[in-house]
């Protein structure tokens, strides 16, 4: 029996919790870094199925467990060593993306006189450079995915080329997860790839919303199924309000 049939109609936002989840699959023990409700969803559904040992914090300096109960101590310099060698797999937003997987939170418009201010740089370009870092844009749109962001703060793949092998050693960007579909860089340039459709959404709606050329192949598989055990994980344990579906709707 199929997890759809056995649970109900699986809702977008349920395959975008899959989705992101799927970005810590085999990463061992590292720092899991999600940022957002869908990002910390799906990391929490790993840690849950696939990846046990993730490491989960408590958003300040304590590693804590599924259930949110302290295990260890992260002061900041332990973080730091864990953020600059690779050790760290970071989900962040992304007010920008280009098709080399540059991104931007700062600012949109010309950086001298912008027509929005955002976030700021943060610390997206040490991330970055120094441990894989995924993204989650909830509402796919050519305002978001542009041929060329206003302001670099994650680095891609073109530039961190271009930087050498100081910038390449840990530098990775695995996937990036839209409302829409999948999206990695797995193509001879690193540009970005459509790599799976949600269920519902075709190619042509992604072509639409995206501000470049992507490499789509002629059959794009659709994003996985839930199992019938990970949907009553995040129905009924994870996200029993069912705060996902506010951001992500069907």
């Amino acid at each position: 029996m199929s997890a759809e049939a056995a649970t109900g109609t699986v809702t977008r936002a349920e395959y975008c919790v899959i989705a992101c989840a799927e970005a810590w699959r085999d990463n061992g023990e590292v720092l899991a870094s999600p940022m957002g409700l869908i990002p910390s969803l799906g990391a929490r559904l790993a840690k849950r199925t696939f990846s046990p040992d993730l490491l989960l914090t408590d958003g300040e300096a304590l590693i804590v467990g599924l259930d949110g109960t302290p295990e260890g101590w992260l002061p900041y310099r332990q973080h730091l060593t864990m953020v600059t060698g690779g050790k760290r797999h970071v989900m962040m937003g992304a007010s920008q993306i280009d098709r080399f997987g540059n991104q931007n939170i700062s600012c949109v418009g010309d950086w001298e006189r912008p027509v929005r201010q955002l976030l700021g740089v943060r610390g997206a370009p040490v991330n970055t450079l120094n441990n894989p870092v995924s993204y989650w844009v909830p509402r796919h749109a050519r305002r978001v995915f542009v041929e060329r962001v206003d302001m670099v703060c994650g680095v891609g793949y073109d530039r961190a080329a271009a930087a050498g092998p100081s910038a390449t050693r840990f530098h990775r960007v695995p996937r990036v997860v839209s409302d829409l579909g999948v999206f990695d860089f797995t193509t001879p340039d690193r540009s970005m790839r459509l790599a799976s459709l949600h269920p519902g959404v075709t190619v042509d709606q992604v072509r639409e919303a995206t501000g470049f050329a992507l490499t789509i192949a002629d059959d794009v598989p659709y994003t996985r199924e839930p199992t019938a055990g990970e949907l009553r994980l995040i129905r009924e344990v994870i996200d029993p309000t069912g705060t996902r579906e506010r951001e992500v709707r069907s």
